[in-house]
């Protein structure tokens, strides 16, 4: 399958709840867009995550990171580094995710994060790049492609067997994620998830 020439570069805070992280994954790999992270918002997601864990190990949570990198090999954006000084965002910190979307947008580009109001529509306007909840990302791809997200979900579902879900439990998930209309849209294909 082509790969769509749309990015989409993933902030930490969708890639540190493990079910959003493994069904953006799973969306990424549909090839309708290009999943983007950097090594600083693979470290930003990981260090949070480890100070809310403390039963998780640094071993664990490299090789999820490791095997995202395996999975989409092109998803880890690099030389972005020399941008972030020339950009101003309300928390300085989130600028290096801005300058990751700035070096790999070769077409439209979204970041995908829950905080929105970290990057302003007029910081990112001048980039052609915009700001999206994961569950606006996801009803967006939906219309585009329903086959794609349906699919994703169905992977995704497959692959949870400690414990497996039904569909209502998975739904459920996918609900207490913030996925709201992605919820409301894959219900009725319960049949098929």
């Amino acid at each position: 399958m082509r790969q769509s020439p749309f990015t989409a570069v993933y902030d930490a805070c969708v890639l540190y709840p493990a079910p959003l992280r493994d069904f953006l994954m799973w969306l990424g790999l549909s090839g309708r867009f290009r999943a983007r992270w950097s090594p600083q918002i693979h470290e930003e997601w990981k260090h949070n995550l480890l100070a809310k864990r403390p039963d998780l190990s640094r071993e664990q949570i490299d090789r999820t990171s490791a095997l995202m990198d395996q999975a989409i090999p092109d998803g880890l954006v690099t030389d972005h580094e020399d941008l972030i000084a020339g950009l101003t965002l309300p928390d300085p910190g989130d600028r290096h995710v801005l300058a990751a979307a700035i070096r790999c947008s070769a077409s439209a580009s979204v970041i995908v994060t829950s905080n929105e109001k970290d990057f302003p529509q007029a910081a990112l306007a001048p980039y052609g790049i915009e700001a999206q909840h994961p569950d606006l990302f996801v009803d967006n791809l939906f219309d585009l492609d329903p086959a794609a997200v349906v699919a994703a979900a169905q992977k995704q579902r497959a692959q949870l067997k400690h414990p497996p879900l039904d569909v209502d439990r998975y739904l459920d998930v996918l609900l207490r994620q913030g996925l709201v209309q992605t919820v409301k849209a894959l219900s009725t294909y319960r049949a098929i998830l």
